[in-house]
């Protein structure tokens, strides 16, 4: 493997942890759900094909459905979060490497890749769509609209109206090389356009056949009640990992639960934090990276909740896990439903993210390493102020 892309830029501790995880990965049992989560949702996929690769290298044949009936769509039980190959994660492999990462991803067996406009903006789309033109119907690629992009800009306002809807999804299809957007979610609420109106503009797009499925994004369960009484959605996406556990709290799991609706979690290691890769010593680029905006992670924050990394670690070192196959593990055996979205720029964290479905946990050590993690307050909230003014509505 190439040694440039193995190499970790920040600190001595990936080095630990990547020496740990090639020694003790390959221990891990098959992964198994927790018994007693919604049987509606546990019943086996049909498709049980496996992408072969060109090497003796891992696979992942594990799928799940998020939604029903109509809405139902059948992913990989891990996705690939594009966003970090050149927006807003500092530097990155160049077009070449990226590329070359996606299409392991894909020989893998990932089936679901998630992008959005804003990220760049339109960059990370045309990246998105060049990538994956060579698997045009083999993979799913999810976009998202919401934020106002004008003359290729991002305004901070939002706009879902049914004549923007339309034509940000004309321009997606042509940046993505698609004739459909397999599942458009509404990025953030839009306070001047009705949920209503935008499921009926996505539901007229859907019987033209632009878009198959949709989804919303950090919305309240209200909100999600009444997007779905008018056409049905395939997927919620919020942010979700062990130190932001909100839509537990908020009715949000329990709404997708309810109306049988899947729950995609974005950064589910919170932005790389619990892989351990990151420290109070961590610079990030000032230029292409947001992390440098948000409260947890300034140097104190991460030193605080570095405990947190310490718990997982720990967890993890007697089942041969890394402290990132915790957190996706933990997510994973939360429902069938979730299907997780980690990013990456290393085909080493490709294939740890991906062999987090070789190891089994039973529910009761699930639920004691929750508890401990819970004991730990979490230093810094997730976005700054005017961040957060988008989600929750």
């Amino acid at each position: 493997m190439n040694k440039d892309i193995m190499e970790e830029n920040n600190n001595t501790s990936e080095v630990n942890r990547r020496g740990f995880f090639k020694s003790m990965a390959f221990m891990g049992a098959t992964f198994m759900l927790p018994s007693g989560f919604d049987k509606i949702f546990a019943a086996a996929p049909s498709d049980k094909t496996i992408i072969k690769n060109k090497a003796p290298s891992i696979v992942m044949p594990e799928r799940r459905i998020l939604g029903t009936g109509k809405a139902a769509m059948e992913v990989s039980a891990l996705g690939f979060g594009v966003m970090g190959m050149n927006y807003n994660r500092s530097q990155s492999p160049d077009k070449k490497q990226c590329i070359k990462l996606i299409h392991s991803a894909v020989e893998k067996g990932v089936t679901l890749f998630d992008t959005a406009i804003v990220y760049g903006p339109l960059i990370n789309e045309e990246f998105a769509g060049e990538a994956l033109r060579p698997f045009k119907g083999q993979v799913a690629i999810t976009t998202k609209f919401g934020h106002e992009v004008i003359n290729g800009k991002a305004t901070g306002r939002q706009d879902s109206s049914r004549k923007t809807v339309r034509q940000y999804c004309e321009e997606s299809l042509r940046r993505l090389k698609v004739e459909t957007i397999e599942l458009f979610y509404q990025h953030r609420f839009d306070r001047n356009t009705p949920v209503e109106d935008v499921a009926e503009t996505i539901a007229e797009l859907i019987k033209e056949g632009k878009v198959q499925r949709w989804g919303l994004c950090e919305v309240t369960p209200e909100t999600i009640r009444r997007a779905h009484a008018v056409q049905p959605l395939t997927a919620i996406q919020s942010e979700y990992h062990m130190m932001w556990n909100v839509v537990e709290k908020n009715g949000v799991l329990d709404t997708c639960r309810e109306l049988g609706i899947g729950f995609v979690p974005y950064s589910p290691i919170n932005r790389g934090f619990l892989s351990g890769n990151l420290n109070e010593y961590t610079v990030f680029d000032n230029t292409n990276d947001n992390r440098q905006t948000l409260p947890r992670f300034t140097p104190d924050a991460m030193r605080a909740n570095m405990k947190i990394v310490e718990v997982l670690n720990r967890f993890g070192r007697t089942r041969g896990m890394t402290s990132a196959q915790v957190a996706m593990g933990w997510l994973l055996a939360k429902a069938p439903w979730i299907v997780p979205i980690p990013g990456t720029t290393k085909i080493s964290h490709l294939e740890e993210n991906l062999r987090t479905l070789d190891f089994k946990c039973t529910p009761e050590e699930w639920l004691a390493l929750e508890k401990e993690v819970l004991s730990i307050s979490v230093v810094g909230d997730r976005y700054n102020a005017e961040q957060e003014k988008q989600v929750g509505h």
